[in-house]
């Protein structure tokens, strides 16, 4: 199997990829990871100008040699990139798997709506970082090369389609072209580093949306580094998530085993 890597948002430092790539060595002997250059560009935030992670993109997206395209790391940027990248793609990159998560929401996203490949939320090869952070990489190494389903989060049944995403960038995402059709999903969302009253915006924003009161209900996976609040909120995410999801009439579901963290699950798009 062979693995594309491209950062779509930001850059990807290059002793990262080494520890990845050594990992995969070791562990999966029949992966072969490519990490695009464009990885390793700096352009301010960005892992290289917003034309240079496009083209990076669509190269490895409809070159037939590879099987599928992970996101290098997450940040913010991805939606930037997204009309350099999304026209141009070709039937080979319809045979493709496309996994990251944060930030690459975006993409993975816009690449559902069009019916474009197997798309993925969980873990990437940035998150090799984290204290512990090798366990999460070699989660999606395992899902990526046999679908290891001790990988995906536990309440995936293969019936009934799921999504997973970022809060804010799901957010972001509604009401532009590139939003997918929820209806009928599971939907499970997690944040970092929101204040509390912005993950209650945020939820206030989506269970407004008409086509999100018409997802089968939906899952809050962990919130982490939330800043204090002052005054205090008082409300935690849960309670948050639990009203507006009373309120729009939102079936509400529990907690989902996804976040930014090593823990973080694999949730396939649509139905498995």
């Amino acid at each position: 199997m062979r693995i594309a890597v491209t950062a779509p948002s930001c850059r990807l430092p290059e002793a990262a990829a080494e520890r990845v790539r050594a990992l995969a060595a070791a562990e999966f002997p029949d992966v072969e990871l490519v990490f695009h250059p464009q990885c390793f560009l700096s352009d301010g935030h960005f892992a290289g100008p917003d034309a240079a992670r496009a083209e990076a993109f669509v190269d490895c997206a409809n070159d037939p040699d590879f099987d599928a395209l992970w996101f290098a790391r997450g940040g913010y940027g991805s939606n930037r990139a997204l009309e350099g990248i999304l026209p141009r793609l070709t039937d080979a990159a319809r045979a493709k798997t496309y996994l990251g998560y944060s930030d690459a929401g975006f993409l993975l996203g816009a690449l559902y709506a069009a019916g474009i490949g197997t798309v993925a939320h969980g873990p990437m090869p940035g998150d090799i970082n984290r204290d512990g952070g090798a366990a999460a990489v070699r989660r999606s190494l395992a899902w990526l090369a046999t679908r290891d389903p001790a990988s995906v989060e536990a309440s995936v049944d293969g019936a009934t389609p799921a999504v997973a995403f970022n809060l804010t960038i799901l957010s972001h995402l509604l009401g532009t072209p590139w939003a997918p059709d929820l209806s009928g999903h599971v939907l499970m969302l997690e944040e970092v580093g929101e204040y509390m009253y912005r993950i209650d915006r945020a939820l206030f924003h989506l269970s407004s949306d008409p086509m999100i009161r018409r997802v089968a209900g939906l899952k809050l996976g962990r919130c982490s580094d939330i800043p204090p609040n002052d005054p205090d909120f008082v409300r935690s995410e849960q309670q948050i998530a639990e009203e507006w999801c009373a309120r729009a009439g939102i079936a509400w579901l529990g907690r989902a085993d996804i976040g930014h963290d090593i823990d973080n699950k694999l949730v396939p798009f649509g139905r498995t």
